[in-house]
């Protein structure tokens, strides 16, 4: 196995992923997961215009502590993970796939970039509903065997599989 092969056995990268979570406890005392960055930069920001946000006790929560800012730069790292493996194993590509294409038809960047936005905060809004993002359930709360994650993920495959299905117009 090596960085520029086209993909990784997922088994193996599963493993790996599933590993990440001895240092999370370890260091941070915490699980990995990284829907709450999401609320650590809204509140960063709000408390940017509005210092008062701070007295508001969620917001509070997420706005000091290296455990928040720890999700924010995981995130980043996923980011600049995926661009350097994509470029690594040359399966970067730039456009629209044609998978996409032929699901949802040829649209405008502007248009692209409006339903991905949409898709991303409806994610985002569901996590945080949930109390957990795809990964704070599927990898750490299933590693503690959490029942409430074990509700959340067959609930997130089975949304997903249905989703693919129409979307793809395959029912």
């Amino acid at each position: 196995m090596s960085l520029t092969q086209r993909s990784w056995s997922p088994y193996v990268a599963g493993v790996i992923i599933g590993l990440l979570q001895i240092p999370a406890f370890l260091f941070m005392g915490t699980a990995l997961g990284t829907s709450s960055s999401y609320v650590t930069i809204s509140a960063s920001l709000a408390q940017f215009v509005d210092p008062s946000i701070a007295e508001i006790k969620y917001a509070a929560n997420h706005l000091s502590g290296a455990k928040n800012w720890w999700q924010v730069a995981l995130i980043a790292g996923i980011v600049l993970g995926a661009f350097i493996s994509s470029r690594l194993s040359g399966t970067g590509r730039w456009g629209v796939s044609p998978l996409w294409a032929r699901a949802m038809g040829a649209h405008t960047p502007a248009q692209r970039y409006l339903m991905a936005f949409t898709g991303g905060f409806i994610m985002v809004l569901g996590a945080r509903i949930a109390d957990g993002c795809t990964s704070g359930h599927g990898v750490s709360g299933i590693a503690q065997l959490a029942i409430g994650s074990f509700v959340a993920v067959t609930a997130m495959f089975g949304a997903g599989i249905i989703a693919a299905n129409l979307i793809y117009r395959r029912v």
